[in-house]
């Protein structure tokens, strides 16, 4: 399989499995919303978001395992690779141990969160708990799922976390009919992510013979090498998390639980949409690295132009939809359109304008073993999406919150992050932003004034077979519009081969 025709195939596996996921996701929320009530869907939001942050434990380990194992696949070097799969083994379950130890410490500090009392704060100490061994759990087999990755099986990754989150929807429906509360709720999690992370383990070992666990493996070398890289991972995943969770827990300490819902359905649907983009960065990172492992410079930016133009025009294609029809989408999806939802969708679309984009040249630094300045920009970002948050808060409400996480967002990844990765990468920075944004203008053109005519001369208020109607027209007008393009710059290259662009030496870390 070439180049192109493997990043296809990575492609579209992800995003199969994930729209199957996504698809899950979207109808459960508001069947689980309007089951358990504002106030208890709040509450499980909230002890989601603090338990959320033991997933910090896992130390940037999950980026540097995809991105050895990629290195040393394509090398065939099966020696290192087993020393990276075992030393990641390890730290894991150390780390699963202090997740578990740092969920009984949250389960005696539950009642300084919110003001939990008798029965209810025995079940959210209990749910807790479960959590946090669902965490322990995920650790210990996401080293074999980063198998999967690093080699770049994305089908079979994705195909199990397919199946995961079919079973897990089931057992949900299950509960919330039993009307068995919170903790049953948080079991479905657990029993899901063990079979999930069994799944890894077995296909890890089927798709590489040479695999093998055992204490011999395990070399400071080694160490030293994930550990160097993984320390700035890390950094970067304690900045994901002040920015994705913290802004739940920020509201619910402050305005009180009911307060989360509006800005969770907001922040759900932007997750939504943030998730299928996200994942042309995690099939870029690897890659990224077989490509520096091969000195491949042509590739590397090829693989860079077209991964960031691809997350641009979709970014910005879903941001004009949302514009014309989100308050339609809110008002089908949970039934109820609050006044801010809309507004709040908007303000965290448009920092996805920018962080779609350019999150591809992270991962493709961090594929090409640069980790340090992008994860301490990301830091530097998340900071700031805290303090400002609980700035904004007290005059604007839950939109200062909004307000809160994309001003960051505009400011570093536009200001430092593209012209560092830029001049890192040998990358024009004119040239690259000419290359993504000019091929784009024509489609999304397009799309604005087909939104605008629907908009006009037809009333799209609520329903699903509108917006579906909608959505698909909306997407073919997009393709017709980008392929017609695509065909006026190919035969003006054929033209002039003059317009295709060289390629510099790919720079070592």
């Amino acid at each position: 399989m070439d180049f192109r025709s493997s990043i296809r195939f990575s492609l579209c596996a992800s995003w199969i499995a994930h729209a199957l996921s996504i698809l899950v996701g979207f109808f459960l929320m508001p069947y689980v919303l309007h089951t358990l009530g504002k106030e208890r869907y709040g509450e499980w939001i909230f002890i989601v978001s603090v338990t959320s942050y033991t997933s910090l434990m896992y130390l940037g380990f999950g980026e540097a395992i995809k991105k050895f194992v990629a290195t040393h696949h394509a090398r065939e070097e099966w020696d290192k690779l087993n020393q990276t799969v075992n030393v990641t083994f390890a730290v894991y379950g150390v780390t699963a141990l202090t997740v578990l130890l740092t969920a009984a410490v949250l389960c005696c500090l539950a009642p300084r969160f919110r003001p939990w009392e008798g029965d209810a704060l025995l079940e959210v100490r209990l749910v807790i708990l479960v959590l946090g061994l669902n965490v322990a759990c995920g650790m210990l087999g996401s080293a074999f799922g980063g198998v999967l990755l690093g080699i770049q099986r994305f089908d079979l990754q994705r195909g199990v976390t397919v199946g995961a989150d079919l079973l897990r929807v089931s057992l949900t429906l299950l509960v919330l009919q039993a009307d068995w509360g919170l903790l049953r709720l948080a079991g479905v999690l657990l029993i899901v992510s063990m079979a999930e992370n069994v799944s890894y383990l077995v296909l890890a070992f089927l798709k590489v013979p040479t695999l093998s666990i055992g204490v011999c493996h395990l070399t400071k070398s080694a160490l030293r090498e994930c550990f160097g890289f993984s320390m700035y991972a890390a950094v970067g995943s304690v900045a994901w998390q002040l920015i994705n969770a913290t802004d739940t827990i920020i509201i619910g300490m402050i305005l009180g639980a009911e307060a989360i819902v509006p800005y969770f359905v907001a922040l759900r649907l932007s997750q939504f949409i943030q998730r299928p983009l996200a994942q042309i960065g995690e099939v870029c990172m690897p890659k990224a690295g077989e490509l520096h492992a091969r000195s491949d410079a042509r590739g590397l930016k090829d693989l860079a132009i077209r991964g960031m133009s691809l997350a641009f025009v979709l970014a910005a294609g879903i941001w004009i939809g949302a514009a014309f029809f989100g308050e339609a989408l809110i008002l089908t999806w949970v039934r109820e359109l609050d006044s801010e939802s809309h507004t709040i969708l908007m303000v965290l679309l448009t920092a996805q304008l920018v962080a779609s984009p350019i999150g591809i040249l992270r991962s493709i630094i961090f594929g090409a073993g640069d980790a340090k300045t992008p994860a301490l920009m990301h830091l530097a970002e998340a900071v700031a999406n805290v303090i400002l948050s609980l700035i904004l808060i007290k005059p604007f409400g839950i939109l200062g919150v909004a307000l809160g996480t994309t001003i960051p967002i505009l400011a570093v990844e536009l200001g430092a992050l593209l012209p560092y990765a830029c001049r890192r990468l040998n990358f024009g920075l004119m040239q690259t932003i000419g290359g993504v944004l000019g091929p784009q203008a024509m489609p999304l053109l397009a799309l604005l004034t087909y939104c605008f005519w629907v908009q006009t001369n037809f009333e799209i208020d609520r329903g699903w077979s509108k917006l579906v109607a909608v959505t698909l027209g909306g997407a073919a007008v997009l393709g017709i519009a980008w392929g017609a393009g695509f065909l006026l710059r190919r035969n003006a290259r054929v033209s002039n081969p003059t317009l295709e662009s060289t390629s510099s030496p790919v720079p070592t870390p």
